[in-house]
């Protein structure tokens, strides 16, 4: 399986899930928190990294859950 990163994108009359580097939405939802959902799950699946979008195409968050490169150090 192929890993590829998730993005939560605004689309007309909703939101919608792609994966990095397609064009064509993977699902298109009502609601950007219906969208989230569905990109979290896929995201966690496939061990990949989650790109949330604002309505304006700005990024607003991001999650990684796969082998994070840097993960956060123990400040002990």
């Amino acid at each position: 399986m192929s890993k590829k990163n998730q993005y939560v994108v605004p689309t007309q009359g909703g939101w919608g899930v792609r994966s990095e580097n397609s064009e064509r939405l993977t699902v298109k939802t009502e609601t950007k928190a219906e969208a989230v959902k569905i990109a979290t799950g896929i995201a966690k699946h496939q061990h990949s990294e989650l790109t949330i979008l604002g309505s304006d195409g700005k990024i607003q968050n991001k999650n990684s859950f796969g082998n994070d490169p840097f993960p956060p150090r123990d400040k002990r």
